[in-house]
């Protein structure tokens, strides 16, 4: 998670991309639980990748140790201080890269219910896509085993789109071909892949095998962490997270659901919802909101918003609709 979120800003100028809450949470939070969930094992350790402590200072490790506690696990923090690529990133945590692991980029949530081949060398987590030609896809022999990475074909290979969330029987093996990849300079768009780490595995007879999940939701730009608010919120209004706090004033309002409403939210003469995240302590009056994420410390009134991400500590009021304003901004 060392990278700066370019794509998210003004929203990721001030909360590392990861950290910043989809459905009342952040998003690297939910990611690690639900592969913990898959996993269905202890975990020892959570190794977590960061960029220069400028940017992910303090508050997110503490942030990211206290997460790694409540799995009952270790976190260890590392550092890629210059963005050199996936594979480099990977081996600035190589004194954690021993035994079974899990690697994940932390800016993707997913929906999975599968049994995890412990068996193979190596899973390489897929999604089936319409559109492979956009992806990076596996191609497979007839025993299921993977024998190619194929970035964004121009003939069909396979509709199993890989979505960077990799299981390794023995990570010390990948280690081993990323420090061969970094020796030999071994450069693909300019960086250290983790592919042709992965590409020197199979060449060494490796098994690699998919585990294929049901929903693969991207957090890359505002447009797309709105859509995957509004599935992640439809997912848990079906399970048995609470999702609206009772610590909240609504008068002369509507919440329409499913809904995210945090602590201390006030609402007043309102219709908030359907497919709205609030965060803590944030104020809406005068106002119809649905289909958006607003953050922490907000006021919004005299507004009607569809399709909008309003930061942290922010001021709305207006006849905007369609809007991305990151912290501490004001708008009247």
């Amino acid at each position: 998670m060392a990278g700066r979120g370019s794509r998210l800003r003004p929203h990721s100028l001030t909360v590392p991309k990861p950290l910043i809450p989809v459905a009342g949470k952040p998003i690297v939070h939910r990611l690690v639980a639900d592969i913990a969930g898959l996993l269905n094992e202890p975990i020892e350790e959570i190794a977590f990748i960061l960029g220069d402590p400028a940017w992910f200072g303090n508050e997110v490790v503490e942030s990211l140790k206290s997460l790694a506690t409540d799995l009952g696990a270790k976190a260890s923090i590392y550092r890629q201080l210059t963005p050199l690529g996936t594979g480099h990133a990977i081996m600035c945590a190589e004194p954690s890269l021993s035994g079974p692991a899990v690697i994940a980029y932390a800016d993707t949530l997913i929906r999975a219910d599968f049994d995890l081949d412990k068996e193979a060398d190596s899973v390489i987590w897929t999604k089936r896509v319409n559109n492979p030609e956009a992806y990076g896809v596996v191609n497979l022999n007839e025993k299921e085993e993977i024998t190619e990475l194929v970035e964004k074909p121009t003939e069909f290979v396979s509709n199993q789109a890989v979505i960077g969330i990799y299981y390794f029987k023995d990570v010390s093996v990948l280690k081993k071909e990323l420090q061969y990849v970094i020796d030999n300079n071994i450069i693909n768009g300019g960086e250290y892949q983790i592919n042709d780490g992965i590409k020197r595995m199979m060449a060494d007879g490796k098994i690699f095998k998919t585990g294929t999940v049901d929903e693969w939701m991207d957090c890359g730009n505002k447009e797309v962490t709105i859509e995957t608010n509004r599935r992640m919120l439809g997912f848990l209004a079906e399970g048995n997270e609470p999702l609206i706090s009772e610590n909240i004033t609504l008068e002369n309002s509507e919440i329409i659901k499913p809904c995210f409403i945090g602590e201390g939210v006030v609402i007043k003469n309102s219709t908030v919802g359907p497919f709205v995240s609030i965060g803590a302590k944030t104020k809406i009056e005068d106002s119809n909101v649905k289909n958006s994420i607003i953050q922490t410390n907000t006021l919004i009134k005299n507004a009607t918003l569809d399709n909008a991400m309003i930061g942290n500590h922010a001021t709305f009021d207006g006849k905007f609709t369609n809007v991305s304003i990151g912290d501490y901004s004001t708008l009247k």
